[in-house]
């Protein structure tokens, strides 16, 4: 039931936490899973205090237990391993402490951890998440490489002189994080949203080296996952070895099979790209060459060509073939001006003969009467009249008699 307070009726503190203790009384005990962040215990204590914490809400609870319930976990319980453990709540009225008084502990085993990554990777992977669509591709030449990796670790030194080994002029950003236990979850997806709102930062590689599954379990959270896949930055995975998987190579935009595997993908090769230059150079110079001679060749039969031998054998020879036209034209107008001086002449010879002048000239006279009439018969001409009578050289008159 609950209390009935006001202003005038307030109730005691001592009411209020026995109250709390009664409800919380009612809970009972209950099976809890989580992830323990703290583990102490004191030489000749009677308790033994953990923190279970719960990696993907960031929350946690206290947890205390007698020393032969922690004794019987086999194996032995430490920080960063995944249990199941059966508590009851206590409420602590005197001082308003809540824990739970765990009577049984169970590690999670590495069958159940793997079905429950196998469980959380397939509702990531139905979201889409793991869709190689959304991967982005990794830049040629990145001006500055964000590094995600543990305090001083072998995979950080792998990654750095790797990558200045292929390419001494790379540089880096580095976030030294735990990369193992409790806090990793949380400083790795701070890490990575840190270098992913740096605008220089073209790529970001985050790496450590092998372990046991619940060694990589950070590396599977759901809360990591989700913060890799809002990365505008191409995120590189580089975690444990060929074999391990945690659910961050999924959702990376390149998975590298190691730190030094990494390295070699996210720089070139100085050496190699040189050696692609000048084989690039060479074949640039092999093409132009060629062509070169080819075009040195082409002009040589060009200039061995009559045309360009002697630039003026067109002209010469369509010279040669006007001034072999123009002889034939006046040979041809000569001969038909001859001929037609002929015919001229043939014409003016038959006109000729043909004349009654020239009849006048053989001998022959025309008698005319007075009217002009041609006598043609002496009987049109009587005694007494007078005709004119023309011949070659003249005319006169006649009577006839």
């Amino acid at each position: 039931m609950s209390l009935s307070t006001s202003p005038e009726n307030p109730a005691a503190v001592r009411t209020i936490a026995r109250a709390v203790e009664a409800w919380i009384s009612r809970l009972g005990a209950v099976w809890v899973e989580g992830q323990v962040a703290q583990l102490t215990r004191r030489p000749g204590a009677g308790l033994v205090f953990l923190t279970l914490r719960d990696t993907e809400a960031e929350m946690s609870i206290s947890v205390t237990c007698l020393p032969r319930v922690l004794d019987s976990c086999v194996p032995p319980l430490a920080e960063g391993q995944r249990v199941v453990l059966y508590a009851k709540a206590e409420y602590f009225a005197g001082r308003g402490a809540l824990s739970f008084r765990a009577t049984e502990i169970r590690p999670v085993g590495l069958g159940e951890l793997l079905a429950q990554l196998e469980i959380r990777k397939n509702l990531l992977a139905a979201e889409g998440l793991f869709d190689p669509m959304r991967k982005k591709p990794l830049p040629f030449l990145p001006r500055l490489v964000g590094l995600v990796c543990g305090r001083g670790s072998d995979a950080e030194r792998d990654v750095v002189e790797n990558a200045r080994r292929r390419w001494p002029g790379v540089q880096f950003e580095i976030r030294e994080v735990a990369v193992q236990g409790v806090r990793a979850v949380t400083e790795v997806s701070a890490a990575i949203r840190e270098l992913d709102e740096l605008a220089l930062v073209d790529v970001i590689v985050v790496t450590r080296g092998g372990g046991s599954v619940e060694d990589l379990l950070p590396f599977s959270d759901e809360g990591l996952v989700r913060t890799v896949a809002a990365c505008r930055t191409p995120v590189v995975s580089a975690i444990g070895h060929e074999k391990d998987a945690p659910l961050l190579d999924y959702v990376a935009d390149f998975r590298a099979s190691t730190p030094t595997d990494a390295a070699r993908r996210i720089v070139p090769d100085m050496i190699e790209e040189g050696r692609k230059i000048a084989e690039l150079r060479d074949r640039a110079r092999r093409l132009v060459t060629t062509r070169i001679d080819q075009q040195v060749v082409w002009l040589d039969s060009a200039r061995a060509r009559p045309v360009l031998a002697d630039p003026l054998v067109l002209i010469t020879t369509r010279a040669r073939e006007v001034n072999s036209l123009v002889d034939r034209t006046h040979r041809a107008l000569d001969n038909q001006l001859d001929r037609a001086y002929d015919d001229i002449a043939h014409v003016r010879a038959r006109v000729r003969a043909l004349s009654p002048a020239a009849t006048l000239d053989r001998g022959y006279a025309v008698v005319q009467k007075a009217d002009g009439t041609v006598v043609r018969a002496a009987a049109e001409v009587a005694a007494g009249d007078v005709v004119r009578v023309r011949v070659a050289d003249g005319e006169f008159v006649a009577e006839r008699a």
